[in-house]
């Protein structure tokens, strides 16, 4: 089986075509699909969705995109938050330097809160990071000194440089179907070199449909084509693919309830 890493299930893409989108899923081998929060305000309903379909967890964060829209939230409330079973990590939070939706310094405090959290109650967090590469690893390399906290590099399109730091820090890899497009061959040479227990495959749906499903909205059923890619560039199979990411995405997000058919 596959899972799907990080999507965004709660978005109004979905909502005329969500049985279909679930079931496709499941046709194309997706075992388990972890939909991503992006805003506090809107957790409850990231939540419904994660509630109501056993193949789905949870996260509880901000985007950095609304860092500075959304209510300034400290560690403390997004820990209370994860209490609940079906919220098995932190995020997305990070730092997104080309579209500067938020102002610069609020998008670094909310990443570090949600570092504390995760370091308080060893759950993953999920990092965004665009056009910030040495600033995230500043932050990274710091908060890292105050004690060790799981989590990912989502939808990872930044240079070898940021992918070292991360795995030197113990955070995993996630690559979306930007691994797919034509003009991706530096992150494919990246990918490369990363150690296979150390990735994971995403959608970032309803974005970035991988090939040859680009133009199309994303969903978590072509998380199949990223992950036949990194087969290619790792130089094997499909079959290990599917069950090295898979095993990693569990080990990374303990929290979340494997399927049957691993837990056996």
């Amino acid at each position: 089986m596959l899972v799907d890493s990080h999507c965004h299930l709660d978005f109004p893409d979905f909502a005329e075509d969500f049985d279909g989108m679930l079931a496709r899923a499941a046709e194309s081998g997706v075992g388990h699909m972890l939909t991503i929060c992006t805003h506090i305000t809107k957790f409850e309903k990231v939540l419904a969705l994660a509630e109501a379909h056993e193949q789905i967890s949870c996260t509880v964060g901000i985007h950095p995109h609304e860092a500075g829209n959304e209510p300034e939230t400290e560690a403390a409330t997004l820990l209370e938050k994860a209490r609940h079973p079906k919220v098995v990590g932190f995020g997305e939070t990070g730092l997104d330097f080309f579209y500067d939706h938020s102002p610069r310094e609020e998008q670094k405090r909310s990443f570090r809160s949600h570092i504390q959290a995760a370091r308080e109650m060893q759950l993953p967090i999920v990092i965004h990071t665009r056009n910030a590469d040495d600033e995230t690893a500043v932050i990274l390399e710091e908060e890292v000194g105050k004690g060790a906290f799981p989590g990912l590099i989502h939808c990872f399109s930044s240079g070898p440089e940021l992918a070292e730091k991360a795995v030197e820090f113990g955070l995993y890899i996630s690559l979306s179907g930007i691994l797919t497009f034509k003009k991706s061959e530096q992150l494919r040479e990246i990918a490369a070199r990363v150690p296979l227990d150390r990735l994971l495959v995403e959608t970032d749906a309803p974005y970035l449909a991988p090939v040859p499903k680009r133009g199309k909205r994303n969903e978590p059923s072509f998380v199949a084509h990223t992950a036949k890619v990194l087969a290619e560039v790792k130089g094997v199979s499909m079959k290990e693919v599917e069950e090295v990411t898979t095993a990693n995405f569990f080990r990374l997000f303990s929290k979340a309830p494997k399927p049957e058919a691993l837990a056996a």
